[in-house]
């Protein structure tokens, strides 16, 4: 397992954009979302303790809901004069994408006005090299693969939040929020560029795949923002992962502000599952999840968690151990994969 003592080691490990490579294999990585900046966050120290490889943040990594860049800049520093945060920076190289909160405005799409301007503060805070790719193109997605080959990692960031489409709302809000299922074909959840580039990514050699979406993809349309609020969308990210031959993928997503799994596998070469970890920091008020017929395991989990991804190289078939444990590091959820039950026939 790789240690790292020094921020700049951290900045330089998470500035790489696709494809790049590194000599150690990973065997823990960390992930989860939902940072409210003014609350303490003990749960990232714990993080920390678990000296990962790396860890991987999904979004709402502040709460800055503004279209003021100065206040946005502020409550970033709030986040990173933290001692906590500063932990997990000096534990583990953190690989981060946005969600709509520090995207800049509430279930915020591509018609927020200042989503230029909130990328460059984005970057900054993450102290992304000036050279970078995500310096250069709209949206902060972005790739990386870790490991040696045969024990290849790759981590796709996406970006769901500066092309997407207006969310269709129904006149009955129901448990999750307004929003409904639009199947108009001229509404985008990634964007051209973001979906070509997406395929390149899931053609490059690697054993395992991890795709981090800030939104739920799998969860079934119950309200809330989902990818099923945009149904072509997600049956075109799975045609996708089926065409490309995508093998050993699984997402992780948060926003939801509880924890939980769900499983695709009905017309796919192989089960899909998404492992969602939400909040670091917040608990959900309503204590209960919305409706969900993907949901793979009955519990969910509603306090301060993170994610877990244990990857046993040693076994003849790879297993990898996904887990959701809480403030404590006690384990809440889990579920272990044979990296052969990720493959296509």
């Amino acid at each position: 397992m790789r240690q790292v003592f020094k921020l700049t080691v951290v900045v330089l490990l998470y500035c790489f954009t696709s494809p790049a490579m590194s000599e150690d294999a990973l065997e823990t990585i960390l992930f989860g979302s939902c940072i409210k900046q003014d609350r303490p966050m003990p749960l990232l120290r714990q993080m920390a303790n678990e000296k990962a490889d790396a860890v991987i943040f999904l979004g709402d990594n502040i709460y800055a809901d503004t279209s003021d860049m100065e206040v946005m800049r502020n409550k970033y520093a709030r986040l990173r004069n933290d001692p906590d945060f500063q932990s997990l920076l000096m534990a583990s190289p953190i690989y981060a994408t946005w969600d709509d909160h520090d995207y800049g405005i509430n279930d915020g799409g591509a018609d927020y006005p200042q989503r230029k301007l909130a990328q460059k503060e984005y970057l900054d805070f993450w102290q992304v090299s000036v050279d970078s790719l995500r310096r250069k193109q709209a949206g902060v997605y972005d790739a990386v693969i870790l490991g040696p080959v045969g024990k290849r990692v790759q981590i796709i960031l996406l970006d769901t939040r500066y092309f997407r489409s207006p969310l269709k709302k129904s006149e009955e809000r129901r448990v999750g929020g307004p929003y409904i299922p639009d199947h108009d074909p001229q509404k985008t959840m990634l964007g051209e560029a973001q979906w070509k580039w997406l395929k390149k990514q899931l053609q490059q050699p690697a054993e395992i795949r991890i795709l981090a979406s800030s939104i739920q993809l799998l969860a079934s349309d119950a309200g809330q923002e989902t990818w099923s609020n945009l149904p072509r969308e997600r049956k075109r990210l799975l045609s996708l992962i089926q065409s490309t031959n995508a093998n050993g993928l699984f997402i992780i997503s948060g926003d939801r502000h509880w924890s939980e799994y769900s499983k695709v596998e009905k017309d796919l070469e192989y089960p899909i599952y998404d492992f969602t970890s939400s909040s670091f920091n917040q608990i959900h008020p309503r204590g209960t999840p919305t409706e969900n017929r993907f949901r793979a395991n009955s519990k969910t989990y509603h306090k301060e968690n993170y994610g877990l991804i244990n990857i046993d190289w040693n076994k003849s078939d790879p297993v990898i151990q996904i887990e959701i444990r809480d403030s404590s590091g006690e384990l809440q959820i889990e579920q272990a994969l044979k990296l052969s039950e990720l493959q296509s026939n």
